[in-house]
């Protein structure tokens, strides 16, 4: 199966995501840190959350105060060595772009220099060295988030409408009538109604995901088994297994495996309208869930929810007795975490949490930053 291309890893879509941001946020609500650099340099490890929050109370407002240098070469990507600088214009704060520009290998050359300039000059015993250019490939942008935990979400369905799983192919026996099957186990299996396909995926077909508030079933989640090859076509065909997570058995479903593509460059910012909603789902379905891991919302493209966007993690305190009246009363929700929503679906979307200061559970409430 293709790998993912390290040099590639980047694919901007700053170029529309820079004007997109809340309307209901004015530019002079951003907050900065008080103990916020002047400049910071970019060094390798960095993330674009990483370097937002090093300047903003708010890390998703990083688009109200980012203004791009239109007199650099790929003024959308940020790599290492280059200079974030702080200004202000107007009395607002902006962020900008330093770089030390130098030309990748497809830019032009430019034109050769005279022979009689293309060494150092001798002036008075004083040696002046003439100005050149080196060529170096920019292709090592920072990301906006560590991308380790994302990867498996988005090369992987994980989350499937009702009857998906239902009208996809199925493993039938392994050779040798073997039934549990592992890694480089052959197999066969019926049902697959794409000829072409060599790649494909397994699943075993897991929970429903609810709305704990409506009921409304939202999606269904699909457990992710392994990879496997197509060896020979027919029906049945034989596959062979490239990977596997966990014990592949007969009726586990095969989906073709999607075309691995570059990650996206995520852009932190608020959702544009008010949404409210809940965490449904967890890998591994974990008691308390903490920073960097993935969680399932109930809120999808057809609430408008787009990657990139950033919401707030509310736990419920639930009630408590006043001391004086003795009678019982609400406590605020208090804020838990961030959550950075990196892929949707029409009714549900995944997210990664960050900045969690307190656990965060199932069924937690998240809301419009």
């Amino acid at each position: 199966m293709p790998c993912f291309e390290p040099r590639r890893f980047v694919r901007v879509f700053l170029v529309v995501l820079l004007g997109i941001a809340p309307a209901f946020v004015a530019a002079d609500d951003v907050q900065l840190k008080p103990d916020r650099p002047e400049r910071y340099t970019v060094v390798r490890g960095d993330t674009l959350w990483d370097i937002a929050s090093r300047f903003l109370q708010s890390p998703w407002y990083w688009p109200r105060v980012w203004k791009i240098n239109q007199t650099i070469k790929n003024p959308h990507l940020i790599y290492p060595g280059d200079v974030i600088v702080l200004r202000y214009v107007d009395g607002r704060p902006e962020l900008t772009l330093l770089r030390n520009e130098k030309l990748s290998p497809g830019d032009a050359a430019p034109a050769p220099a005279p022979a009689d300039t293309s060494a150092p000059r001798e002036i008075s015993g004083v040696t002046k060295l003439q100005p050149r250019v080196y060529g170096e490939l920019l292709d090592q942008a920072i990301p906006t988030i560590t991308p380790d935990a994302i990867v498996p979400f988005l090369t992987q369905p994980l989350v499937v409408g009702e009857n998906e799983l239902d009208q996809a192919g199925y493993v039938t026996v392994g050779l040798d009538n073997r039934i549990a099957l592992g890694t480089r186990s052959e197999f066969y299996a019926r049902g697959i109604n794409d000829p072409e396909a060599e790649y494909f995926q397994l699943f075993r077909p897991g929970n429903a995901l609810k709305n704990p508030d409506t009921g409304e079933v939202l999606a269904y989640e699909a457990l992710y088994l392994g990879d496997a090859q197509r060896l020979q076509t027919g029906d049945p065909s034989k596959l062979i297994v490239t990977s596997v997570k966990q014990e592949i058995l007969p009726t586990d479903r095969l989906l073709v495996a999607p075309r691995r593509a570059a990650l996206p460059y995520y852009f932190p910012r608020s959702p544009g309208k008010p949404v409210k909603g809940r965490i449904i789902a967890a890998l591994n379905a974990v008691a308390e869930i903490g920073s960097n891991n993935v969680v399932t919302i109930s809120l999808g493209e057809r609430e408008g929810m787009e990657e990139g966007h950033v919401l707030r993690v509310l736990y419920r305190q639930g009630q408590h007795t006043d001391p004086l009246t003795r009678r019982a009363y609400d406590l605020p929700d208090e804020d838990a975490a961030l959550l950075l929503v990196f892929r949707t679906f029409q009714k549900v979307s995944y997210a990664l949490v960050l900045n969690a200061t307190q656990p965060v559970h199932l069924y937690d409430t998240v809301v419009t930053p």
